[in-house]
């Protein structure tokens, strides 16, 4: 019987020096390779707590697909898992991301979306969320992007954008396959939509889509938003 695939989990960070021990923690508790912190230069404790449990460490640009990019060039594992810094993979999640792989013409997968609140309206963001991962395969970055190495490298690797590189790797990935959600949940803190509400950040957000999908570019989107996306 073949070996499983190895798996690489990528994180990227940006001052998370409050959140990064426990994320290394939870990813190293399941079948991976390997975890590798993708730094955009931190100048708290991250990248000395990162180092004491045994991550490897890249340094990239400031900016979510930047450093994300920069992890997977690194990698060394058959699959790639893009976790977030505040998010926490279910129990099992390397069982779970082999298994949704595995299946018949799946080019890429990420898990359900649930945030760590019990606000109605977090509760219906679950919700629409959901559905629209389920029913448009088109689940977001915070929801645990993964994909094969083989497949990524198929694709032109992973976007090297400032805003909108998830919905973008996910466009490439579709155009190969089926985006596959895994039956598990991945659950994200609702710090962002606890400090910016939840109506503003989902306004914001599909405004952002919208003008990405009519052919305005992920730079000038970058610049009307004011700052380059960091992953916090």
């Amino acid at each position: 019987m073949p070996a499983p695939p190895t798996i690489s989990v990528i994180i990227p960070t940006l001052n998370e020096s409050a959140n990064i021990g426990a994320t290394i923690r939870r990813a190293m508790s399941d079948d991976v390779q390997e975890v590798i912190i993708a730094d955009g230069g931190s100048t708290d404790d991250t990248v000395a707590i990162a180092e004491r449990l045994g991550a490897k460490i890249v340094v990239a640009p400031a900016g979510r697909g930047s450093q994300q990019k920069a992890g997977a060039d690194a990698a060394a594992g058959e699959v790639l898992f893009f976790l977030h810094a505040d998010a926490s993979p279910p129990a099992g999640f390397a069982r779970h991301i082999r298994d949704t792989l595995a299946q018949p013409g799946v080019s890429g997968g990420a898990f359900r979306f649930r945030l760590d609140s019990d606000k109605r309206s977090h509760r219906l963001l679950n919700r629409l969320t959901n559905w629209r991962s389920r029913v448009l395969r088109l689940p977001y970055g915070d929801q645990g992007l993964f994909v094969t190495a083989q497949a990524l490298r198929g694709v032109g690797g992973f976007p090297d954008s400032p805003i909108m590189e998830d919905v973008e790797l996910v466009r490439r990935l579709k155009a190969r396959g089926r985006i596959a959600i895994a039956p598990a949940d991945m659950l994200i803190s609702a710090r962002r939509w606890d400090r910016k509400g939840v109506v503003h950040v989902t306004v914001t957000h599909q405004f952002y889509l919208l003008t990405w999908k009519l052919g305005v570019s992920p730079r000038r989107i970058a610049r009307w938003r004011g700052h380059v996306r960091t992953p916090s």
